[in-house]
């Protein structure tokens, strides 16, 4: 009793002089004692979207068909977390084979997914940590304490248990798993306090909508919600934002909006859409607090103009694709237009924009030089100085993917071209690639199923885009570099949601540098469970298709060789680039050689039949040089679904 006594006052003391002197306790900015009692554990959890230390998303309300839920707030290199960690173990064990979810939540603002990872390890404890940078989640939830407990309903959303870890929080699960009515119970707790700093309601309400919201909402959002532009409302005045706060809030405590799924703890990306924490806190706090108008002028009304017809300005050519009527349901195959370029003369392409007249009808467009579309990306723009070449009267020929929506219509799509001036060519030729696994297999009943693919470049080059793709199942992606003489995967983009609705390139800020011999390695993962609001049959086990009911692993690459120019084409890389790609395909441990126990998906049974003629030298595995029959049937087919592509470029 005495130890503990001298324990709690010495806890006591460490707080109040952490909060004295304003720095941080266990690298989580501390507040007293006091003011972290005082705190009310919400009555209810509002759904929210978090990231964890693996780069891996989290939607709360994915997890409604859980019978309980537990959030343990976090702390890096806590005493209290140490202490709390056996009791966090246990009940972990414990919920292994249910469908009860346990997470520990970091709502320290900079922290680092490194020193969390270091942190789970010196815990000994395996499992994800949400970061809540911007502490909104931790606020709204009422978090106070490091190590406290929450134990949400996923029937009702309502928070029932607040307080430490142990018997007491374990019986409010057990009951929970055992669909037992469970009376709300909220007990103080003595652990280092955690300070929300921005949690003071009544500064909200003084934050001005004209010069801090509205702003805001001009540099991040405006641009798609405006008059005849891609949003479905316009945010051109007070009344229209206070109309639509709540789902404002809704898209942006769940991440989505802005509709830019680059995790911006992976890399930089030019022209980044996704929106700084500040800027996020700000609107949430000005929501909850209603909204108010305050003085001054209304930025947003004042200036309010439609969405041009071409983001680029007029285009120097426009190609109009033949009409196509589209049934207001069932299955349409898909369609490959061609028009013949009309102009005599080459040029450089330096941009593209696609128009289709009905987006909700047109899911993606590839073309094999003008341009590429899916959802959410119309427009493609090389980087300064790279081009592709528009032969003179060329066909060009496309490859059109349109999608049934409940209303018969009919779809006239049209794409812009823009060109370098005649006296200003690009030095550039701006290539292309893919990254197609047609061997994926994807269980029944099965969440966060991985698939991995890569490509060996065999020459030094230079990245600048990566679009991934895939259909209604795919939940997550990842491309990494493994560089030569190494097996260390280095992540260079990570989506750790991927929206079917919302597609695009992503452009590195800074080009990724590519040595002779580096992979580039895809992995997707897929959610084919019921969880899936968007699966259109969990029960099935699903496999490569164009359609958007089966799925793809398919990564598109914009990208240059370095000793390349348009007056010295370095065809023989390109070649050799694609040759590696069956290997790519096969070989699931990345180890350079393909097993019996690695083929799968439409290849497997001819080549499993013709193992013996393909296995020259009776090794049991094939390694590149025995690939040669092999890439001619794979890449064919890739071409195919490729259409010529250029989408990602």
């Amino acid at each position: 009793m005495q130890a503990r006594t001298l324990k709690l006052a010495l806890a006591s003391v460490c707080a109040a002089a952490i909060a004295a002197a304003g720095v941080t306790a266990y690298a989580q900015i501390a507040g007293s004692n006091m003011v972290a009692s005082a705190v009310k554990p919400a009555d209810r959890a509002d759904d929210f979207r978090l990231v964890d230390q693996n780069s891996k998303a989290h939607l709360l309300s994915y997890y409604k068909f859980a019978p309980a839920i537990v959030v343990v707030s976090h702390a890096v290199g806590s005493s209290d977390m140490n202490d709390a960690a056996l009791s966090i173990r246990n009940l972990a064990t414990s919920l292994k084979g249910t469908d009860a979810q346990l997470f520990l939540m970091n709502s320290t603002p900079g922290v680092t997914r490194e020193a969390i990872s270091a942190d789970m390890k010196a815990l000994n404890l395996d499992l994800p940590v949400l970061i809540d940078d911007t502490q909104l989640v931790g606020e709204s939830l009422g978090v106070s304490r490091v190590a406290q407990a929450l134990v949400i309903n996923p029937k009702t959303w309502k928070v029932v248990y607040s307080g430490p870890t142990g018997a007491k929080l374990n019986a409010a699960v057990d009951a929970l798993k055992s669909g037992q009515a469970v009376k709300a119970s909220h007990i103080d707790m003595t652990t280092a306090a955690l300070a929300f700093p921005n949690r003071d309601k009544a500064a909200h309400a003084k934050i001005s909508y004209e010069k801090e919201i509205a702003p805001i909402l001009a540099k991040n959002c405006v641009a798609c919600h405006s008059e005849g532009a891609i949003g479905p409302f316009a945010m051109d005045s007070y009344e229209k934002v206070k109309q639509w706060s709540g789902m404002i809030r809704e898209a942006i405590r769940t991440d989505r909006m802005p509709p830019y799924n680059a995790d911006p703890h992976v890399n930089a990306f030019a022209a980044d859409m996704n929106l700084k924490a500040k800027d996020a806190t700000t609107l949430i706090h000005w929501i909850e607090a209603g909204a108010p108008r305050g003085e001054g002028s209304d930025p947003l009304k004042i200036n309010a103009k439609a969405a041009p017809e071409w983001e680029l300005g007029t285009p120097d050519l426009i190609i109009e694709l033949p009409e196509y009527a589209i049934p207001a349901s069932g299955v349409v195959d898909y369609q490959n237009p061609e028009v013949k370029n009309p102009l005599t003369e080459g040029r450089w392409l330096r941009a593209a924009t696609v128009k289709p007249s009905d987006r909700q009808a047109v899911h993606h467009l590839l073309s094999n030089g003008a341009g590429g579309y899916a959802v959410g990306a119309e427009t493609t723009v090389y980087p300064q100085g790279t081009g592709t070449w528009v032969a003179p009267g060329q066909t060009f020929r496309f490859q059109m993917h349109y999608t049934p929506y409940g209303k018969a219509t009919v779809e006239k799509t049209r794409v812009g071209l823009y060109f370098y001036p005649k006296d200003a060519p690009p030095e550039i030729l701006r290539r292309s690639a893919v990254i197609a696994n047609a061997g994926i297999e994807i269980p029944p009943n099965t969440a966060r199923h991985e698939e991995v693919a890569y490509i060996t470049f065999p020459e030094k080059a230079t990245l600048y885009t990566v679009f991934p793709h895939a259909h209604y199942r795919g939940e997550s992606m990842a491309v990494s570099i493994i560089r030569p003489g190494s097996t260390k995967e280095e992540l260079i983009i990570s989506l750790p949601k991927y929206d079917f609705n919302w597609q695009r390139g992503y452009d590195f800020a800074t080009p990724v540098k590519l040595e002779p011999g580096t992979k580039l390695v895809t992995r997707y993962t897929y959610d084919n469970s019921k969880n899936n609001p968007a699966n259109p049959d969990p029960t099935i086990r699903v496999t490569w298709g164009e359609q958007s009911h089966e799925e793809m692993q398919y990564t598109a690459l914009g990208f240059r060789w370095d000793d390349e120019t348009v007056a010295n084409r370095k065809d023989d890389y390109q070649k050799r680039l694609e040759e590696s790609r069956s290997m790519g395909i096969m070989d699931k441990n990345l180890d350079d050689k393909v097993a019996k126990s690695e083929v799968r998906g439409r290849m497997a049974q001819m080549l499993l039949a013709n193992w013996d003629k393909v296995d020259t030298d009776k090794d049991g595995y094939l390694v590149t040089s025995e690939m040669t029959q092999i890439n001619g049937i794979i890449n064919g087919r890739i071409r195919e679904a490729q259409a010529q592509q250029s989408i990602g470029q």
